[in-house]
């Protein structure tokens, strides 16, 4: 069995997984901080290991523009792929980089901020690394968009592809492009991807 075909482990508990609160799936995702786990509605817990090194690299490099965007808009908050999200689906998400309209932010009381903040990011990125099956990442794209995310991009460096996300509209495929535009749900905020190509 390949790298690609045992990521992620998926732990189907049933109504065990289904059940647990979620104080108690956030007790522990605290207990294995090393892995990044996420539950589905239906309860299935993913575990992924860390990044390897180039999709580390690139979440950085991509996170570093965002965070640089959002504090020079100040509109909205962005977090990392160590922010998990429970959405209005039940779901409990990480996604790789994230960002929240402030105004959503600050209606959050401090202790869902410090736990996994209920709600769905209005602005969501995936980046595939080589172990990443295509599919389950597509699906992922469409649940955060049907909970509610107003973009969404999922990249793929190694094809040199970008698939954008929006609500009502369908996939948009981007070959081998040299910049990505958040307009109008980011205003101003464009990812140069040929920096991040080497």
């Amino acid at each position: 069995m390949t790298m690609a075909n045992r990521w992620p482990l998926v732990v189907n508990l049933g109504p065990v997984g289904k059940c647990a609160t979620e104080e108690e799936f956030f007790e522990f995702c605290q207990l294995n901080r090393d892995l990044h786990i996420e539950r589905t509605s239906k309860g299935e817990i993913f575990v992924m290991p860390p990044s390897g090194g180039e999709s580390g690299r690139w979440e950085l490099g991509v996170g570093a523009s965002l965070f640089q965007w959002a504090e020079r808009d100040g509109t909205g908050v962005a977090f990392s792929s160590s922010t998990g999200f429970l959405l209005p689906n039940g779901a409990e998400r990480s996604p790789d980089l994230a960002w929240v309209r402030r105004d959503r932010w600050e209606a959050l009381t401090q202790d869902q901020r410090e736990r996994f903040p209920p709600l769905c990011p209005d602005f969501v990125v995936e980046i595939r690394s080589r172990t990443d099956r295509l599919p389950p990442l597509q699906e992922k794209m469409r649940e955060y968009i049907a909970n509610g995310a107003q973009l969404g991009w999922l990249i793929d460096p190694a094809k040199a592809m970008v698939y954008v996300y929006r609500p009502g509209a369908p996939v948009e495929r981007l070959d081998n492009p040299d910049s990505i535009s958040g307009d109008p749900i980011l205003p101003g905020f464009i990812l140069n991807l040929r920096r991040l190509i080497s």
